[in-house]
């Protein structure tokens, strides 16, 4: 029988690939996600955002302006 990873663990896994580029996909829709000049990254599509604080609150007033 296989064991099961924690998910916490998983999702720390999944978070720092993104922030690094080495996975282009959402994890919220499954769409390519984009990556801001800041160290931010967005998905265009369903506007899930992940970064440090300063990064999220620029991708934020981007993209109400």
């Amino acid at each position: 029988m296989s064991e099961i990873s924690p998910f916490a663990r998983t999702l720390e896994q999944e978070l720092l690939a993104l922030l690094r580029g080495a996975s282009l996909e959402c994890l919220v829709c499954g769409e390519f996600v984009m990556h801001g000049s800041d160290g931010g990254v967005f998905c265009p599509e369903c506007g899930s955002q992940l970064g440090d604080e300063i990064a999220v609150a620029a991708g934020s007033m981007a993209n109400a302006g």
